[in-house]
C-alpha cells in the first residue's frame, strides 16, 4: 500500500538531533502539543520503521522519520531587513552575527516576528533552502545555536546544508568553543571554578530551567576577571562545556551568585540596566570550519551599556 498523500516523511535533520520527538513534530508540523500526542497515541508517529511508543523519546540524527496525517508547517518567517544586527564574517557556508540584546533569535510563542532569523533571511536569503529542503524548522534556517533576547554577542548560522551538519555536529559534540563574559551579584571566592549540575526543566515554573537530578548533563567553568564593590559583584570569563537553554544563568544562580539583571533567576530591584537587559555578553566564539576544517575565531568587545556600568563601579584591589 502506498503512503497516504499527508503523510510527511523527513531524515532528521542534525538541529533536531537531542530533541525530544514530540517537540521534533511540532516543530516540523506547526501542530499544537496536544495534536502532536494524539498523533503519536494514535500510532501515526514512525521512527526508523518503527511506530513512536512515546512522545519523549530522544532522536537521532539521520533517523527516518514518518508522520501520518500531517503536513508540513507553512513557513511563517518572513524575510524583514529592517532588523539591526551587524555581520562580523560571512561567507559561503556560514555567517557570524553580534547580536545585539533585546533582540530575539527566532521566532517562539511570545514573538512573531522581528526576529533575527527573519534580518539574517533578509540579508541572505540562500539559508531559507535549508528550511525548505526539511533540514530544519521552517521559523529557525541555518539557527544551530541561540542566545537569550536579554544577551548579546556571537552567534553562527549556516547557509549549506553541510554547513548546517557540520555547526549542528559542533555544536551537540560541544567542540566549538563559545565563551561569555558576565557580571554576578556577590564576591565570587575562588579565583576559577567549575559548576557540574545537570539541568531540566523547573517542575514549579515549566517556562525556567532548574538544577534538576533527572536533568541533562551540564558543566560550566569560570575564571574571575575582577571584583567590585558597592555592591559586591564580580566579573567572570564563563566557558560553556555544555550548551543547555539558559546554562549559565541557572548555574550561577544556584551558586548564589545570579547574573545583574536577570530577574527570571533571582535577581531584584533596579540595577541601572535596561529592564530585560541582563550582563551577559557572548564575546568569543570559535569552531572548525565546514569547508575545509580549519578553526577560525571571532571575538566581540563588550557592548557600550555594559562598559559604562562597569565604569560606575569601584573595583577592588586596584
Amino acid at each position: 500500500m502506498s503512503e497516504a498523500p499527508e503523510a510527511l516523511r523527513v531524515e532528521v535533520p542534525a538541529a533536531l538531533g537531542g530533541v525530544r520527538l514530540d517537540r521534533a513534530v511540532a516543530l516540523l508540523t506547526g501542530l499544537s502539543r496536544s495534536a502532536v500526542r494524539a498523533l503519536v497515541e494514535g500510532g501515526a508517529v514512525r521512527l526508523d520503521g518503527e511506530v513512536a511508543a512515546r512522545g519523549s523519546v530522544v532522536l537521532e540524527a539521520g533517523a527516518d522519520l514518518v508522520i501520518e496525517g500531517a503536513r508540513p508547517a507553512v513557513p511563517v518567517l518572513e524575510a524583514d531587513p529592517s532588523v539591526a544586527f551587524d555581520v562580523v564574517a560571512s561567507d559561503a557556508d556560514v555567517v557570524v552575527v553580534d547580536k545585539p540584546w533585546d533582540l530575539v533569535v527566532h521566532p517562539g510563542a511570545g514573538q512573531r516576528a522581528g526576529t533575527l532569523a527573519s534580518g539574517i533571511l533578509a540579508r541572505f536569503p540562500d539559508v531559507g533552502r535549508l528550511a525548505e529542503e526539511g533540514l530544519c524548522a521552517p521559523e529557525r534556517p541555518g539557527i544551530v545555536h541561540r542566545l537569550d533576547r536579554g544577551t548579546s554577542g556571537l552567534l553562527v548560522v549556516a547557509r549549506t546544508p553541510r554547513a548546517l551538519a557540520s555547526l549542528g555536529a559542533q555544536m551537540a559534540g560541544h567542540s566549538a568553543e563559545r565563551r561569555y563574559v558576565a557580571l554576578v551579584r556577590g564576591e565570587v571566592a575562588e579565583d576559577r571554578g567549575v559548576v557540574d549540575a545537570p539541568l531540566g526543566r523547573s517542575l514549579r515554573r515549566p517556562t525556567q530551567m532548574a538544577v534538576s537530578a533527572t536533568g541533562r548533563p551540564a558543566r560550566t567553568s569560570y575564571v574571575v576577571l575582577r571584583r567590585y564593590g558597592d555592591p559586591d559583584t564580580t566579573l567572570l570569563d564563563l566557558a560553556l562545556d555544555t550548551g543547555r537553554t539558559h546554562q549559565i544563568r541557572v548555574h550561577m544562580a544556584a551558586i548564589g551568585h545570579p547574573v545583574v539583571g536577570d530577574e527570571r533567576y533571582g535577581e531584584r530591584g533596579a540595577t541601572g540596566l535596561a529592564r530585560g537587559r541582563f550582563f551577559l555578553h557572548a564575546y568569543a566564539l570559535a569552531f572548525d570550519h565546514p569547508a575545509d576544517g580549519r578553526r577560525v575565531s571571532y571575538r566581540s568587545a563588550l557592548p557600550e551599556d555594559l562598559a559604562d556600568f562597569l565604569k560606575k563601579r569601584p573595583a577592588l584591589g586596584s
